[in-house]
């Protein structure tokens, strides 16, 4: 853990720790050139001491800081020093996707296409710089305390995503989709299909696919169908049950093959899903 007060490339003040991963932990610091504050997510020891994963990262995260979008978390730099390996990014605050959804227990079908379309700006402009996130799970979206939605972790997520399904992926493995649980050829497909995952989570409070262990889970990926309970069809309209089947197709091919052809259906589901309302509220 950095001490409050020290000063990474004579430039970045740390202030305190705001969370810890397993692969790094991030502190808010002062940018002293600039006079603003951000994030640093510094590489926990046992990453930065692995030559292949730092060469990876910093090649992977120099691409990302390429991506400025008001719907992605923004990387400024990328540095190294003292034995340390780290980036810096737009300081936001707000909460996860993920406890977000831990407090409401479940969204709703218009605030999940909401979200989920903030998200898909983000993934589309990463998309058309030929950058594929493939780490998308509600733990790296951030909801900002005015509403906004953020997609983080570009440039780790990649560097980070090997072909091996190992303990301390149990956390990505649930949003996996079925050729990454191979360790199979990866685009922008499969961040729509963890995007489809994500959605199903938002809309139901759980996870399709669980299991003892990441090798369990990446399994059910690969062979067993997403599906809704009965009493949830219930409160999720058809259209997005439609976009979310659609998004986890076991077989990119049969995916949405780009993120604004999602976008464009999001977009009627939530016209459709307004007007359900509006009907709703003109018969009572």
């Amino acid at each position: 853990m950095l001490q409050t007060g020290r000063i990474l490339a004579n430039r970045y003040e740390i202030i305190n720790l705001v969370g810890s991963g397993g692969m790094a932990e991030v502190y808010k610091a002062k940018c002293h050139r600039l006079n603003r504050y951000v994030a640093i997510k510094v590489l926990k020891e046992e990453f930065g001491n692995d030559a292949d994963f730092v060469k990876r990262f910093h090649t992977e995260a120099q691409a990302a800081a390429g991506l400025m979008h008001s719907n992605i978390v923004n990387v400024y730099d990328v540095g190294e020093g003292d034995g340390l390996h780290y980036i810096v990014m737009e300081l936001v605050e707000g909460i996860t996707l993920k406890d977000y959804i831990r407090q409401k227990g479940c969204l709703s079908s218009s605030e999940t296409i909401v979200i989920a379309t903030q998200i898909g700006l983000g993934l589309e402009a990463a998309h058309k710089n030929k950058t594929v996130h493939r780490d998308i799970k509600p733990q790296n979206i951030i909801i900002t305390d005015d509403g906004r939605v953020k997609v983080a972790d570009f440039g780790i997520a990649r560097a980070s995503n090997g072909n091996t399904i190992t303990p301390t992926a149990m956390g990505s493995v649930h949003y996996f989709s079925p050729e990454q649980a191979r360790g199979g050829y990866v685009d922008c497909r499969s961040d729509i299909y963890s995007l489809g995952i994500s959605m199903f989570e938002m809309v139901t409070g759980r996870v399709p696919f669980d299991g003892e262990n990441a090798v369990a889970v990446a399994l059910k990926h690969i062979q067993e169908e997403l599906e809704f309970t009965e009493e949830e069809k219930k409160n999720i309209s058809e259209n997005l049950q439609q976009i979310i089947k659609k998004a986890t197709n076991k077989k990119p091919e049969q995916r949405y093959d780009t993120m604004t052809s999602m976008l464009n259906d999001l977009k009627i589901a939530f016209d459709n899903a307004g007007t359900v309302v509006a009907a709703a509220n003109a018969a009572t």
